[in-house]
């Protein structure tokens, strides 16, 4: 290399530096300022907004710090400055903020109380990693930012349905997504093998449909069970402190209620519900069961609306997830009773039938002021290779407030999806299912995955609400495997459904990841073996 180019080379290098900030995920426009601002004890939180609740996490945050708590004050220049502007509501949305660090003060401005909450936690990235250590002062250099998220669906979704992990390590992750500025917690809390969420006029559902006597482990081929029990489910009264810890941090629970398939535990506690009639207790194997809720009659409906009625009820999310994935249609077609009803409905198809059940379902959930999400087998389609092509044929039309949730399939079904008006959120399972392993997603390809899929013609793009990442649990069943599983790509997925296309950059997202190493390591956090390290220069 000739000294001209390394020159150029060192100058490209400044300059890129100067444009970011060690911050994942990298925010929109970053400029470096002289100088540098000092935190200590002294420094006032000044609270110009709406609610005092982003100045009181602030407070909370730099409480261990300084053994005190800041003194919160509604005027004044100096300090911490926390404000909301309407105005920049057009330009940044609800979620951007303005960050400016002078040699006087910090100065966070949102549209919103969201926004503020997010400019926070990029100073807690700005900040050292372990604040547990009583300081003297946090020293910040200055430094202005301007910062929106890319998408407004930014998720991380937990199966607690195959192994119950509980309040604590819910928080846990819901603490991790807040610094990371997800926003959305997709709860898986039923399936085949668990059902855990209390719902008071189905007791059985959580009495029965929580417990399995064993469970499969080995693999999806394996033969071998434990030979221990697992139980666990959530009070609605648990579940309300999880809600309320979740919306203090930005973050939307989602509730997912699997239906029509995924169904045993609620078959088990309720054998009348299902179409075979052969489940006594909840299984202990995994994968796609053969039973399925017997849509032709008329009680499991209003089982089901029974069940959503609580649910609308508990979440304010106004979003009501369905499931409605890898349905086994045999159950249906050998079933007198379900080929009858179709027969009455003129149902030429098994998936047009669970798209006349999700409609009902969709139009129950619509009247409650919410909408219906599922995964994307509720528009039809050739999703699957073991499904048989006549199966997978439809005349039905989905409802059309309902959100599509792709896990699966081809361009040409997202295609058919958006240009028929529906919004997707993209979870394609290639990229972002956190139960593959490293070798099948590896740290980079996470951070490379696009929630706008190549070829997909740019008037659709605003059908794309965003992106979610996934960690199915059969085969996690302790607290560490998830965390192995979940860190450090987390970080990935942040970045994905935040950090502007032209703004990525996997280099500095891996460097920049060494503040989360070393503060996961201070939270007791386990990541996966290889990033673990001592040395994180």
């Amino acid at each position: 290399m000739s000294r001209f180019s390394f020159l150029l080379l060192l100058l490209f290098s400044i300059s890129t530096m100067a444009q970011n900030v060690t911050v994942i995920p990298q925010p929109l426009k970053v400029e470096h300022g002289e100088g540098q601002f000092v935190i200590n004890s002294r420094t006032k939180i000044i609270d110009r907004t709406i609610d005092r609740a982003n100045a009181e996490y602030l407070q909370q945050m730099l409480q261990p710090v300084f053994v005190k708590k800041l003194e919160i004050k509604t005027s004044g220049a100096r300090g911490i400055v926390l404000k909301t502007e309407e105005k920049l509501l057009k330009e940044l949305g609800e979620e951007g903020y303005e960050l400016e660090i002078s040699k006087k003060s910090i100065l966070i401005t949102g549209a919103s109380s969201k926004g503020v909450f997010y400019g926070l936690q990029t100073i807690r990235q700005l900040l050292p990693e372990n604040l547990n250590l009583s300081q003297k002062e946090l020293v910040l250099s200055c430094v202005r930012i301007k910062d929106k998220p890319r998408f407004s669906w930014r998720a991380f979704m937990l199966d607690e349905a195959r192994y119950f992990k509980g309040m604590t390590q819910v928080k846990k992750i819901l603490d991790q997504m807040a610094l990371l500025k997800m926003n959305v917690f997709h709860w898986h809390l039923t399936d085949d093998q668990g059902w855990r969420i209390e719902i008071k006029k189905y007791p059985k559902l959580t009495s029965v449909g929580s417990y399995r006597n064993s469970t499969q482990i080995g693999g999806w081929n394996s033969s071998e069970l434990s030979g221990k029990p697992h139980s666990g489910f959530y009070t609605q009264e648990q579940i309300k402190e999880i809600i309320a810890y979740a919306t203090k941090r930005g973050i939307t629970i989602i509730p997912e209620i699997e239906m029509p398939g995924h169904a045993s535990a609620a078959i088990a506690a309720y054998p009348w519900l299902g179409t075979i009639g052969t489940i006594q207790e909840v299984p202990a194997v995994f994968g796609k069961l053969p039973d399925s809720y017997n849509v032709s009659d008329p009680l499991v409906y209003e089982f089901l609306e029974g069940v959503l009625n609580e649910v609308v009820d508990l979440f304010p999310s106004k979003i009501i997830h369905i499931g409605g994935d890898e349905v086994k249609f045999d159950a249906w077609k050998e079933s007198e009773q379900v080929q009858k009803f179709m027969k009455e409905k003129s149902l030429t198809s098994p998936t047009d039938l669970q798209i006349y059940f999700t409609n009902k379902i969709s139009n129950f959930i619509d009247q409650k002021n919410h909408r219906m999400m599922g995964w994307n087998e509720i528009l039809g389609g050739n999703v699957h290779e073991w499904q048989d092509a006549d199966d997978v044929k439809t005349t039905e039309t989905l409802a059309k407030s309902s959100i599509i949730h792709f896990w699966k399939g081809s361009l040409d079904l997202v295609k058919d999806a958006v240009s028929k008006g529906y919004e997707i959120v993209n979870s394609h399972h290639i990229f972002t299912y956190l139960d593959y392993n490293y070798k099948s997603i590896p740290l980079e390809k996470a951070y490379s995955f696009d929630p706008i899929p190549e070829g997909l013609e740019k008037e659709y793009h605003s059908k794309i609400l965003g992106s979610g990442c996934q960690m199915w649990s059969e085969w996690i069943p302790k607290e560490t495997d998830l965390e192995k599983m979940v860190f450090p790509r987390l970080a990935a997925y942040a970045a994905v459904g935040w950090t502007a296309k032209e703004r990525k950059d996997y280099s500095l997202f891996r460097t920049n990841l060494n503040f989360f190493l070393q503060y996961w390591e201070s939270q007791g956090i386990v990541v996966a073996p290889k990033f673990e390290k001592k040395d994180f220069n």
